[in-house]
């Protein structure tokens, strides 16, 4: 872990991507495992949905964060790793707009499978603990120490914040 002396994570470790990657593929993988039991023209229009979702973030939420703004030509992220950075990068807080897509990007790719998976009781249970445990690990293990101190779900301690700016 690259953390500097206040513990926030300056930089990501390709096994901070591996990690999130396989945290997140788990309601990913149970969703389309329910899908596809129906329909495979559902599962493909699932994975479109989950793409488009993944690019909108990509544009409207990564490109304000300092590990696109900073670095090299490749993301080094938690979740993006070796992707080329194809957009501006755009320093500073999110728009309303910004805000609203960043929200509205996951909310689709986690309701949308909810009509198949209400019919398999415990993949829903799988996917629903997955979602929550996606959430609160990220919230607890990532958003506390996140050097993005713009992004509507950074919650690092005012004072570290501070002594963080003064550096």
């Amino acid at each position: 872990m690259h953390e500097n002396e206040t513990g926030l994570k300056e930089h990501h470790q390709f096994r901070d991507f591996l990690y999130w990657n396989a945290v997140a593929a788990v309601p990913v993988v149970s969703a389309s495992l329910a899908i596809i039991r129906i329909s495979i023209l559902w599962f493909v229009m699932y994975l479109i949905v989950c793409i488009a979702c993944l690019l909108i973030l990509y544009k409207f939420y990564c490109s304000h964060c300092p590990h696109y703004i900073y670095g090299g030509h490749l993301m080094r992220c938690m979740f993006f790793w070796g992707v080329p950075k194809i957009f501006a990068p755009r320093p500073g807080p999110l728009s309303l707009a910004e805000k609203t897509l960043s929200i509205a990007a996951p909310s689709v790719a986690i309701l949308f499978p909810l009509y198949w998976l209400i019919g398999e009781p415990g993949l829903l249970l799988i996917f629903l603990l997955s979602v929550f445990i996606l959430v609160a690990t990220a919230r607890r293990y990532e958003c506390r120490r996140c050097v993005y101190f713009e992004c509507p779900a950074n919650c690092v301690p005012k004072e570290i914040r501070k002594r963080s700016l003064e550096d």
